[in-house]
């Protein structure tokens, strides 16, 4: 990771198509695969599906116990009389989910699901009245596992048309009663961000909350995976060196204990020094690489993804296959990501290409984000960065204690009091000569500052034992 926050510099490729014919494998003028219904122009009044965060045919969501989601019809144009729509469970919804994205998820329970019957927009309005769909843990969500609630909406009466892409909506669900938790009473998530070239991420366990006993860790990033070519597939792959490869082979050992007590373990996504990287993907290749970034969070029962900008060598023209490295691309990839696996994280770095990401497809970034990770010092709201991004997501004021650059109380309390939700720190190893009047410190001004409460360090370090 870098240490400074630097301009970003937009690059636009004017893409001449001369007598209809271009190769297949320039995938930056592959237009046909985009979605357009948000932006046509027509005078139909068009309805479609969205909830109440912004997403649009889909959304995920963890509960306990009980659940709900609101959605709502919303309309490209005022209602020119009063509209009813009807909402049902449709499971064939889930069929062609499954076939076209070569996934397994299984149907929520019908009968431990209520979908209200029908909604009603106003005349003169463009959104619907609030539909809470409401579901409830059975015995046959004793696994863990995320389920799925298809939601199909149909027009009764009034003068609309509800477009054919987003009349349907997937709510992905993850029953967490059985599970434990890590959160704290405000809410806000720690992020570990762990070199683990050098440090054994068990060590995020020797740190505890006296009054709430939950650790003070949310969240673990495996720092790094990377994102390599392959020449003889001519295909972007998930390359982990020896230290991420063999936490992952044996993650009964090294992340299990994590998730066991709450703790979300997350992938970091990198550059590693060859024309490849995460911004430069065309939108197929940029599929391609999310369906096998889900692979790989499935194999390793990882919780997610994170990606960082850096370290690759792109290069200008792009070469086939490739697109100008860009924000765009870089949100087109985050996109495919959240679109494959809604029941994943998906993080970026706030810096490079990831610094702030446009919409995809009608989609605003922070619909497909879930959190927005500061540069080192970064204190600014991110809510123009990656819109609809709530401060629940944005974490401010990182650390990096293999350099000793920490924030101060009078930051981590702004951070509280003006209702953001998340905080990273880089490189913590208790093992190191800085931890006793640095890094510690530091983590008991997070318990007192975050939670109003005192940090428990165990005493009892990993090594890296591999």
């Amino acid at each position: 990771m870098k240490n400074n926050i630097l301009a970003i510099s937009k690059y636009f490729a004017i893409l001449l198509l001369l007598g209809g014919f271009f190769s297949a494998c320039d995938e930056s003028i592959d237009l046909a695969k985009l979605d357009e219904t948000p932006y046509e122009l027509s005078d139909e009044v068009i309805g479609y599906i969205r909830n109440n965060g912004g997403n649009r045919k889909q959304s995920f969501t963890e509960f306990r116990d009980k659940g709900v989601e609101e959605i709502y019809i919303a309309l490209n144009s005022e209602a020119p009389a009063e509209v009813t729509v009807s909402l049902k469970f449709e499971p064939s919804l889930l069929e062609a989910y499954n076939s076209t994205n070569e996934t397994e998820y299984e149907l929520f329970p019908a009968s431990a699901v209520t979908v209200p019957a029908q909604v009603t927009i106003a005349k003169g309005s463009k959104l619907s009245a609030k539909a809470e769909v409401e579901f409830e843990t059975t015995e046959i969500l004793a696994r863990e596992g995320t389920y799925v609630i298809p939601v199909k909406a149909e027009p009764v009466s009034g003068n609309i048309k509800l477009s054919e892409t987003e009349s349907n909506f997937l709510i992905f669900v993850k029953d967490l009663s059985k599970l434990p938790t890590a959160e704290k009473s405000t809410g806000i998530k720690i992020i570990s961000c762990m070199e683990v070239n050098d440090t054994n991420p068990l060590n995020n366990l020797c740190f505890t909350l006296k009054g709430s006993g939950k650790p003070l860790i949310d969240m673990v990033i495996l720092f790094s995976a990377n994102i390599n070519y392959d020449n003889s597939t001519e295909k972007v792959f998930v390359f982990n060196n020896p230290n991420v490869q063999h936490l992952l082979d044996n993650r009964e050992k090294y992340l299990k204990p994590l998730q066991d007590r709450g703790i979300e373990v997350v992938l970091g996504i990198l550059g590693n020094h060859d024309h490849s990287g995460i911004a430069n993907l065309g939108t197929e290749a940029a599929r391609q690489f999310a369906q096998e970034l889900k692979t790989v969070c499935d194999a390793y029962q990882l919780d997610g993804v994170f990606f960082d900008d850096e370290y690759s060598k792109y290069l200008n023209p792009p070469p086939p296959g490739f697109v100008t490295p860009s924000s765009d691309a870089a949100a087109r990839l985050c996109y495919e990501t959240k679109k494959v696996m809604p029941d994943k994280i998906v993080a970026v770095y706030v810096y490079s290409r990831t610094y702030s990401l446009p919409a995809v497809e009608g989609q605003d970034s922070g619909t497909f984000i879930d959190y927005g990770i500061h540069d080192y010092g970064g204190s600014f709201d991110l809510a123009t960065n990656y819109p609809g991004l709530p401060r629940s997501g944005m974490a401010l004021y990182s650390q990096e204690y293999a350099q000793g650059r920490i924030t101060s109380e009078n930051n981590l309390r702004r951070l509280r009091n003006e209702g953001y939700g998340a905080h990273m720190i880089f490189a913590m190893d208790p093992l190191r000569a800085n931890f006793e009047w640095s890094q510690k410190r530091s983590m008991e001004s997070i318990a007192r500052v975050l939670f109003d409460d005192e940090l428990v360090y165990d005493g009892k370090p990993y090594s890296k034992d591999w």
